[in-house]
């Protein structure tokens, strides 16, 4: 199903400040940091943050509804047919070596495992299992040409070419082998990059030996830990038309996208997590619809944010409130963003939303308000959302 050859993108804007963190390492264990604006900013990969999307859906949405991605498949459906069929698991292993051969994947280096991570719906694999239950003990006594001849007849690639998963049809799947497999995503995510300089840092610990007698000095391990604090700016954008074309399900669309915008926005990368304890909530999520094209608000932030800066069109705002902070004039300079971009290019989007906690800074709050709207709560964000992607898809059906 497509969406009337009309396109909608569903764009999502954060800031995030978080404390004293290594979200997400380089490869030398210190944050991975970028050079924007002519200075150091604090990084995390857009795969670290789809990651942890991914895993704060399984907190929210059933494990057969979402998708597994591993080189260890084999075992799985393995594991699938013993359950399925009765078999015992060399016999099983066998009928499993003998389905997955016919998508002729690269093997891995250890048995029944692909060469690279493949990216499958679970309920996919339940398919691929049923199409051999009811037949598993007469299959598994034929031999290897016999049985390669039986497979064959059996839509093992169809089952992965249908009925995708909200994961997948989100993030897409590429099978260099078989491209007919390959599923084009409907979500773009950005490497979130901090709004302001930073400095890297290090945090030297010594951990005590519990066991360590009187008569010995000195600490039992020592080590430092690289780290940095940031306000983020965080940006994706779902497409709408593309996700509705892999689902097939106009209900199931729209769901998906009311998933991700809550999973994008509540989900954080573990990096260290138990040493920094950084887990915080935005304090800005503003979404906006566009039926032109994606955009993101990044260029905001070329020029440094400091505490006290601030653009002269704002300068009134910031000298009538004080000193707002790191995170409120990120806002505020998001939101001048938006509107100077409106205003250059004429793009009006079809429905923009927020929800932010800047209550104590008038200023910030007016702007943002002739920006995107009156602040939510961020069910409500969610619910306005949800209505409005119905009804564009009422009105391209008419």
């Amino acid at each position: 199903m497509a969406l009337s050859a009309s396109r909608t993108y569903v764009d999502i804007h954060i800031l995030q400040t978080v404390p004293p963190a290594n979200l997400n390492r380089d490869d030398q264990g210190n944050p991975k940091e970028a050079y924007f604006g002519g200075v150091r900013r604090s990084r995390v990969s857009s795969q670290a943050w789809k990651r942890s999307t991914r895993t704060h859906f399984a907190e929210r949405v059933p494990e057969q509804d979402l998708a597994t991605r591993t080189r260890r498949i084999g075992a799985a459906l393995t594991e699938r047919i013993v359950v399925g069929s009765g078999l015992d698991a060399e016999p099983a292993a066998r009928l499993s070596g003998a389905l997955l051969a016919q998508l002729k994947i690269s093997a891995g280096k250890k048995d029944g495992d692909t060469a690279y991570l493949f990216f499958y719906g679970n309920r996919q694999l339940e398919a691929v299992a049923r199409l051999v239950k009811d037949r598993a003990v007469e299959l598994a006594g034929l031999d290897d040409v016999q049985l390669a001849d039986e497979i064959k007849r059996m839509p093992v690639q169809e089952k992965f070419s249908t009925g995708h998963p909200m994961d997948v049809a989100l993030f897409g799947r590429m099978v260099a082998d078989i491209p007919a497999l390959n599923v084009d995503a409907a979500t773009q995510v950005a490497h979130a990059l901090s709004t302001h300089a930073v400095e890297l840092e290090f945090d030297y610990f010594t951990a005590v030996d519990d066991a360590q007698t009187g008569e010995e000095t000195g600490a039992g391990m020592i080590g430092t830990i690289g780290f940095n604090s940031a306000t983020l700016y965080r940006y994706a954008s779902v497409g709408l038309h593309q996700l509705l074309h892999n689902l097939t399900d106009e209900e199931a669309a729209v769901t998906a996208v009311e998933e991700f915008v809550t999973s994008f926005t509540r989900s954080m990368p573990t990096g260290y997590g138990n040493s920094f304890a950084h887990r915080t909530l935005p304090s800005l999520v503003a979404v906006v619809v566009r039926s032109d094209q994606p955009v993101n608000l990044v260029s905001a932030f070329e020029e440094p944010v400091s505490a006290s800066s601030a653009t002269p069109a704002e300068g009134h705002l910031s000298r009538r409130n004080g000193p707002s902070g790191i995170a409120a004039n990120s806002a505020r300079r998001l939101a001048r963003e938006h509107a100077e971009a409106l205003r250059a290019w004429g793009d009006a989007p079809d429905f923009t939303g927020v929800c932010h906690t800047f209550t104590e800074s008038a200023g910030t709050t007016e702007l943002l308000e002739e920006t995107f709207g009156e602040a939510l709560a961020f069910p409500q964000l969610l619910n306005g959302l949800r209505a409005h992607l119905t009804d564009t898809l009422k009105q391209a059906a008419r």
